[in-house]
């Protein structure tokens, strides 16, 4: 449901400039940080924190700086307010369990240390391609449906494409708890599941690594920039 939020928010700020020629252009997948061991192992303490809930570790990893949001946010105080970080519904633990599955790649931003982002899908989106007008496919093989339901019959198969999306929450047809996004096809439209295709303006998290450890410097739609 965030995601769904953030993105219809800011589809109704944007004028989009033309639609994207649907399976033209793929992003395919970077791990810029898979032979880093420290990375590795920060990672891992890091998905323990967010599956044990542990908001003193998540805490300890800000940035005095942290940005969180598109309006210029920054700090530990607006951090903690912009992720409802003190109550138990907090959909910061969701959000960024989603985003640690995702293989990384690095950004350097005009002023600062070279900063490594999860997902990889917000520093490699095409400069030229409208970042509000879709999304790439985060998976080797998505099976594209006929309908918002696994039963449908498959008209596609999509490896890292770049696509246009009609449509970022659909139901499931067969009352299933899966979510699908409706996507364009040259051929017409079609639905995948909603975890194998992400936005170029979704929460991207971003860190920065230090002499002794891992930091969080942004989490927020565009890593909160």
């Amino acid at each position: 449901m965030l995601r769904f939020i953030v993105l219809t928010l800011l589809l109704v700020i944007v004028t989009f400039s033309s639609p994207l020629r649907s399976q033209e252009r793929k992003l395919d997948p970077v791990d810029e940080a898979a032979k880093d061991a420290s990375w590795a192992s920060f990672k891992k303490r890091l998905l323990t924190a967010v599956e044990k809930r542990d908001r003193k570790f998540i805490l300890s990893i800000l940035d005095k700086e942290v940005r969180s949001g598109l309006e210029g946010g920054r700090g530990v105080a607006e951090f903690r307010k912009q992720w409802e970080l003190d109550s138990d519904a907090s959909p910061l633990w969701h959000e960024l369990s989603a985003v640690l599955g995702l293989p990384a790649a690095h950004h350097r931003p005009e002023k600062g240390p070279l900063e490594l982002c999860v997902p990889y899908v917000a520093v490699r989106w095409p400069q030229d391609i409208d970042a509000f007008a879709g999304g790439a496919i985060t998976a080797r093989e998505a099976l594209v449906k006929s309908a918002p339901s696994s039963n449908s019959i498959t008209i596609a198969t999509l490896s890292y494409h770049i696509v246009e999306v009609a449509d970022w929450e659909v139901t499931d047809q067969a009352g299933s708890r899966q979510v699908w996004v409706k996507i364009k096809l040259k051929t017409g439209e079609g639905y995948v599941p909603e975890e194998q295709i992400r936005s170029p303006v979704e929460h991207t998290a971003c860190f920065v690594k230090g002499e002794t450890r891992w930091r969080l410097v942004g989490f927020g739609p565009g890593a909160g920039k």
